[in-house]
């Protein structure tokens, strides 16, 4: 696993937006709104991470890149190359939250409320005990 990669994305300008491939990366594409090219570069960077964290996940080969010279462009496309540094994606993902719901006795949240208790990290902490496991380590964020 690298740590960094770069590559070309074509943004395709129509009335309705922006359009963004990846031709090295079939399936990784997003879009951005009308003349929104900051926010295109934006979503491109996002989903280039996530795309190339799933293909990590499930042990696919990641391509090399090729050369700007060798990417067909099509009426009102511009290439962008596009870079994304791993290691904060991989954290950024590894510690996303998920929503659980759970229910407790009226009197134990009224009294939870009443000392101002953050029953989100009793319950993490709870649980990592009951599971007997840690927090991951994650990687330093430039």
């Amino acid at each position: 696993m690298k740590n960094e990669y770069a590559f070309i994305a074509v943004l395709e300008y129509a009335e309705d937006g922006i359009n963004i491939s990846f031709p090295d990366l079939p399936g990784c594409f997003s879009c951005a709104d009308a003349n929104a090219t900051e926010e295109a570069i934006r979503n491109a960077r996002e989903a280039l991470g996530l795309h190339l964290f799933g293909m990590e996940q499930d042990g696919e080969a990641i391509p090399e890149s090729r050369p700007l010279t060798e990417i067909a462009l099509g009426a009102n496309c511009v290439p962008a190359v596009i870079d994304v540094f791993m290691p904060s994606v991989r954290a950024a993902v590894r510690t996303s939250f998920v929503k659980k719901t759970l229910s407790l006795p009226a009197w134990l949240a009224a009294l939870a409320d009443e000392k101002q208790v953050n029953c989100s990290k009793v319950f993490q902490d709870a649980l990592k005990s009951f599971l007997g496991v840690e927090e991951p380590k994650t990687a330093a964020i430039a």
